[in-house]
């Protein structure tokens, strides 16, 4: 990668770019070379190799590969320390007995730090990352910290908690990990399913916060999303993860992201569906979600990704929304509530029967659902299917009810902006 950097760009702007594009590549080739154990020591030097980088480029001396700058520093450093402590210090490591030799060393540093190693490496942080002997939150702050190069401030921001409570959870997940003698490594056989299960959930649940981020400043984190489909890309370019639930979700992020550019009007509000100028969706995306839509189809395993991801395709597919096939999307959700009978999965497919049978048939369906008066998107809905039946004080109460349960401001300007809408209707009461 070879960047071309113009005088309009801060050094500190580069550093940061650098650092979210490579910290994590060289934090994996680095915790192998070590062992897990001694993943901090990894961590240290990639970030004295960055205010290296800080300290010495300047703005007027930005080296003209700035990756091969970085790793060329972070493997000197690795060569030091190895030599400084190799009487004193054992490594886990697969190549640990490669590092005790002056004949050795140097070029088995120099090797991790090939494409493929680096890939090999990568896809074994995110697997030890997404272990079942660590909580979700857990596996998540780690993948961020280490795979995607985050700050403590970042993810703390991202799973909506304190950067205490996000140090605490990589402390004892670290500990959790050593003291468990895990080894750094891609998990075979039946244990390869069961960990890629965990390893889907938590690519898909940091896309999930950056398309409809909770924090208050901004609805879309297109930083969470595209580490997302990095890894999920990642993951398919491997044979580990050359199988159709793999592409099925990256063709489920892909057809996602391609309506960033018409979800947020100039003013910050949030547009919803069908009210999206389609001429501004990622033609380019949809066409690569369409195509790993396709691989996804060999072989006899239909996961929810699968159908999140034909559901999506048959909005994307529509010239306009009520050209939407919602009959086939209406069978793709009732398909998914039995693989996953989650209120949430209730709730969406309560707006597609609204679309085939009218508010008052959706409605009906909503009422049903008991466990989510805390969920903004409930109230909202609720609020839609109300005032399309001309019950617009029930609308503005469940608005009203929405606007306490979300911290995201793009969100609170879109509800503020449908209760001012509703007091243009006679019937406001």
């Amino acid at each position: 990668m070879i960047l071309n950097v113009t005088k309009k760009d801060s050094y500190e702007n580069l550093a940061s770019h650098l650092f979210r594009n490579e910290a994590g590549k060289m934090v994996s080739v680095l915790t192998r070379i070590f062992g897990l154990p001694r993943i901090e020591i990894a961590e240290d030097i990639v970030q004295d190799t960055f205010l290296k980088a800080l300290d010495e480029w300047g703005f007027n001396n930005i080296p003209q590969n700035p990756q091969a700058w970085l790793y060329k520093v972070a493997k000197n450093k690795t060569i030091d320390y190895l030599r400084h402590w190799k009487h004193v210090q054992d490594y886990e490591s697969d190549i640990s007995h490669l590092l005790k030799s002056e004949w050795t060393l140097s070029a088995s540093v120099n090797n991790m730090f090939l494409d493929n190693e680096i890939q090999d490496s990568q896809l074994r942080m995110i697997f030890t990352s997404c272990h079942p002997l660590l909580p979700q939150e857990s596996q998540i702050a780690l993948t961020l910290k280490t795979l995607c190069g985050f700050s403590i401030k970042e993810i703390s921001r991202a799973l909506l908690t304190t950067g205490a409570n996000v140090n605490k959870r990589l402390f004892r997940a670290k500990q959790k990990l050593r003291d468990e003698h895990l080894k750094f490594e891609i998990p075979m056989g039946d244990e390869l399913a069961k960990r890629l299960d965990s390893v889907y959930r938590v690519i898909y649940l940091i896309f999930n916060e950056g398309y409809s981020s909770t924090e208050s400043e901004k609805i879309i984190r297109k930083d969470l999303c595209a580490e997302a489909l990095r890894l999920c890309q990642l993951l398919s370019e491997h044979k580990i993860g050359d199988n159709p639930k793999t592409y099925a979700l990256f063709s489920l992020m892909c057809f996602h992201s391609s309506r960033f550019n018409a979800r947020i009007d100039d003013k910050g509000y949030v547009i919803l569906l069908k009210e999206q100028d389609r001429k501004l969706w990622n033609k380019a995306l949809i066409a690569k979600g369409f195509e790993y839509l396709s691989k996804s189809s060999y072989g006899n395993e239909l996961s929810e990704y699968h159908l999140e991801a034909g559901i999506a395709s048959y909005h994307l597919s529509a010239k306009s929304l009520d050209k939407t096939n919602w009959n086939s999307i209406l069978k793709l959700y009732e398909i998914l509530e039995k693989i996953n009978p989650s209120p949430v999965t209730i709730l969406n497919k309560a707006i597609v029967v609204s679309q085939i049978s009218g508010p008052q048939a959706a409605l009906e369906e909503v009422l049903k659902i008991k466990t989510l008066e805390k969920y903004y998107l409930y109230h909202t809905t609720l609020a839609e299917l109300y005032k399309d039946l001309d019950q617009i004080q029930k609308a503005k109460t469940h608005l009203e009810e929405a606007l306490k349960l979300t911290n995201s401001a793009a969100e609170i300007s879109l509800i503020k902006k449908r209760i001012e809408e509703l007091k243009f209707n006679r019937r406001f009461l």
